[in-house]
């Protein structure tokens, strides 16, 4: 076995090696960019080599930096984790050559299921089905129109080198066909050095669902179920869960066996998956192999109680594979989701910055034959665990309970050169419906502060009744969210509660003031049982609801709130300045977020739970009626300007002073987390100044151009 393996990767699955590698007593080495040098994966490692600037170009995608590194720290073997050099055909083949094992599959298997027209050719010599399409690269636009027609609409359009929704695009007519072939093309170019683009049928109504391999290097190759995909946002996942909802057991089974086929064909040695797409007859289509650890790996890892890394290892030291097909398990239900770094509720665009609070929610692993929590592996200092099992990559049995897998901590912060997802959110329940609702008590308890995350997202993915069924496919989000994400969408099921927690809330603090002592005598904090709960709407638009907290009890954190309509029991041991609140209403357990002081009003009070939202001030019946005589003050008119809608960088500006310029026209393209986001103009216009230059780093809401 190592003693010292080098993780040439950042973030979350750096961390995540890291922790495995721990437990199995291997020392580990972190590389790290300039923007890194204080990241937590950085913390983790035994000890960390500098690779270059932020930039992944001039860092984690440089192979002799991570060859070099290997070498000055005597690291035996290198984990690629996912993304960045992870299937890079030629990178494997020099970390052998130079005597240093790659962590992965061979160089060989990489490249014939790397390229996604030559490993569609794979897979229909080795029996697996295909989907229809025209599988050679296209040469031109016209020619990608002229095959379409003939495939017959709508058709995927895709880059042969393409993953993790760059370089792919859907088209229904002759005009989406043309324009779709060229982004893909330019997009492939720019993302991956490979410009070959190839059409295929897309199968309407289709889920996303994939089977987990893994093989040894004796000729092993077994599939570890099925992981259902199909909850994604312009082709990303959101959502993963295991097992699907939808196939049988009768179609898991084809499905598995026509990925091992696939994987003995190209003679696959460690982790890898076979993505499939599914029709709503069940009928199943190769889609690509990913030929590494899939971002989604730690909902298998329940349902089977396997450690993927660890077996990775573990095959990748020549170990045989310590079960058979036959010893794969299925136990219960598990979800994760991905939490990114983005706003939902301004077309999730980016967001970066420093996390000035990151608190996710406890982590609970019981295993699944009793109720005893199970030992984890240590962790660093963000608190992430791994509830895998020991023994040589085999347990007992999956785990029920909640799980982080991270790499970020209190403090850090999110640079815009990378991936926007900061964390994995992974619960393990007995069956669907309770994985569901431990998910939910999970979100509710994830405190993200400083930038925006996709939470309040996550929670109304989770309510909404289609989900609940297992009634969806991959373009679900697009069907039930076409108009964007909007506070509305998270309609909650009791909103009098949050009211009532928001008096609540105040209730403690003022009992809190109260009690401070050196008050001056007749003009102390008096605190009485009416409220006015004064709900913060958008354009001054506010709600003002009364609240009666009565029976406050300051030793036990209890008392009755009444809304009129509702009365609540609330107990609770929350203290001020906590930004989780837990206890129970009515005899019902609750966890909500408390935030004080938001949208630069210093009395205002934000209540989260479930997904939504409530930002109010809590007054008193008088205050309440003199705050309703208070003009509204409207924000400033910023129509003629062109604003950056995210931090980033400004890589384009496409205009100048004096040009006309129609509404729908380019104006600028900014470049935030592997992503270019073209900004676009509303409306005709002449250009009076251009605010920024190419090259700039941009703040939200930065001027560009500004329209005379």
């Amino acid at each position: 076995m190592f003693t010292k393996i080098l993780i040439a990767n950042r973030g979350e699955i750096a961390c995540r090696v890291i922790l495995t590698a721990r437990k199995m007593g291997i020392k580990t080495v972190a590389v790290y960019s300039d923007a890194d040098k204080d990241a937590r994966h950085v913390e983790l490692a035994d000890e960390a080599v500098h690779i270059g600037p932020a930039p992944s170009r001039d860092s984690y995608l440089q192979a002799e930096k991570i060859i070099a590194a290997c070498k000055q720290t005597g690291a035996q073997a290198v984990h690629p984790g996912y993304g960045f050099l992870s299937e890079n055909a030629g990178f494997a083949k020099r970390v052998e050559e130079d005597g240093i094992v790659f962590i992965g599959p061979k160089h060989y298997s990489i490249a014939a299921m790397g390229d996604k027209i030559e490993s569609k050719k794979l897979a229909g010599a080795a029996g697996v089905n295909r989907i229809p399409g025209v599988n050679d690269a296209i040469e031109n636009a016209e020619k990608a129109v002229e095959i379409a027609k003939g495939i017959g609409y709508p058709v995927m359009i895709k880059a042969s080198a393409g993953g993790g929704g760059k370089g792919l695009r859907v088209a229904f007519n002759d005009k989406e066909a043309f324009e779709g072939f060229t982004s893909c093309r330019n997009e492939a170019r720019n993302s991956f050095g490979d410009d070959r683009v190839f059409i295929e049928k897309f199968v309407e109504e289709p889920r996303h669902i994939e089977i987990q391999l893994i093989g040894d290097s004796q000729g092993n190759v077994i599939y570890l179920n099925e992981r259902e995909c199909s909850i994604q946002r312009r082709h990303q996942k959101v959502i993963e869960e295991a097992p699907s909802p939808f196939i049988s057991d009768a179609t898991r089974k084809a499905m598995g066996e026509q990925a091992v086929l696939l994987a003995k064909a190209v003679k696959y040695q460690s982790a890898g998956t076979v993505e499939f797409v599914v029709g709503k007859d069940q009928s199943f289509y190769f889609l690509e192999m990913n030929t590494r650890l899939q971002v989604e790996h730690p909902v298998t890892e329940c349902i089977t109680g396997l450690d993927l890394v660890e077996l990775m290892i573990r095959v990748a030291a020549g170990e045989k594979l310590p079960l058979t097909q036959a010893e794969v398990k299925r136990e219960g239900w598990a979800i994760e989701c991905r939490i990114n770094a983005e706003d939902p509720f301004r077309s999730f665009l980016p967001s970066t910055g420093r996390l000035v609070r990151f608190q996710p929610p406890k982590e609970t692993m019981f295993a699944a034959g009793g109720p005893s929590p199970q030992p984890s592996p240590a962790s660093g200092r963000g608190g992430s665990q791994l509830p895998l099992p020991s023994g040589e990559g085999r347990g007992e049995g999956g785990f029920y309970g909640v799980r982080v897998d991270t790499g970020v901590q209190d403090g850090g912060e999110i640079p815009m050169y990378y991936d926007s997802m900061i964390a994995k959110l992974i619960v393990h329940g007995k069956d669907r419906l309770e994985a569901i609702a431990k998910m939910r008590e999970a979100l509710n308890g994830f405190v993200i502060r400083g930038i925006s995350s996709n939470i309040p997202f996550q929670a109304a993915l989770l309510a909404h009744p289609k989900f609940v069924a297992g009634d969806f496919n991959t373009g679900f989000i697009a069907e039930n969210y076409s108009q964007g994400f909007h506070a509305e969408d998270v309609p909650h099921a009791d909103p009098d509660f949050l009211v009532a927690l928001a008096a609540y809330v105040n209730r403690r603090m003022l009992g809190r003031a109260a009690g401070i002592s050196g008050q001056m005598p007749g003009h102390g904090v008096t605190v009485g049982e009416e409220f006015v709960v004064v709900g913060l709407g958008a354009a001054g638009k506010n709600t003002s609801q009364a609240a009666w907290v009565k029976d406050y009890q300051a030793q036990s954190g209890s008392s009755r709130v009444e809304t009129g309509a509702s009365s609540y029991e609330i107990c609770s041991n929350w203290h001020l300045g906590g930004a989780r609140i837990r206890g129970t209403a009515n005899g019902q357990p609750f966890a909500a977020q408390v935030e004080r002081g938001v949208g630069r009003n210093p009395l205002a009070i934000r209540i989260a739970h479930n997904g939504t939202r409530l930002d109010a001030m809590v007054l008193t019946p008088r205050a309440a009626k003199l705050h309703a005589l208070m003009p509204y003050k409207a924000p400033p008119d910023m129509s003629r300007f062109v604003l950056s809608p995210m931090p980033g960088l400004l890589v384009e500006v496409a205009v100048q002073p004096g040009q006309k310029v129609q509404a729908g026209e380019r104006v600028a393209v900014i470049e935030a987390m592997k992503m270019e986001n073209v900004l676009f103009a509303t409306a005709d216009g002449v250009v009076g100044k251009v605010l920024a230059t190419k090259g700039e780093s941009l703040s939200v809401d930065q001027p560009i151009v500004e329209f005379s």
